[in-house]
């Protein structure tokens, strides 16, 4: 294959991952509904955790741990934030830059 039907591939990958981060997205909302109701957290660190062992359980070796722990942290800021919007959730204040998930405060996306 050239680099045409690479980069072709790669926009095909790409419309799948944004079809199933959406898919994700109305179940945090689901979750944060369900949550909200039950006067339940929305951050739980044990279940991140849990999230972070699964991604790294699946990963084939495509991405090293580290890369792809970094992308899901990522994901999981994000989510988390959609999630505590859909409880009523008030934004936190600024913090020092870094994040609930982050692994390794090495790391600065």
């Amino acid at each position: 294959m050239d680099i045409t039907g690479w980069r072709q591939k790669i926009d095909e990958i790409d419309r799948k991952l944004v079809e199933l981060l959406g898919e994700r997205a109305r179940a945090v909302h689901e979750i944060g509904k369900l949550k909200a109701l039950a006067g339940l957290p929305a951050y739980e660190p044990a279940r991140e955790k849990a999230v972070f062992n699964n991604a790294r359980n699946a990963n084939r070796g495509e991405l090293a741990d580290r890369d792809l722990l970094r992308i899901y942290e990522r994901i999981v800021d994000v989510m988390r934030q959609s999630e505590m919007d859909e409880m009523g959730v008030p934004k936190p204040p600024p913090s020092d830059g870094l994040g609930d998930t982050e692994l390794d405060p090495e790391v600065n996306d």
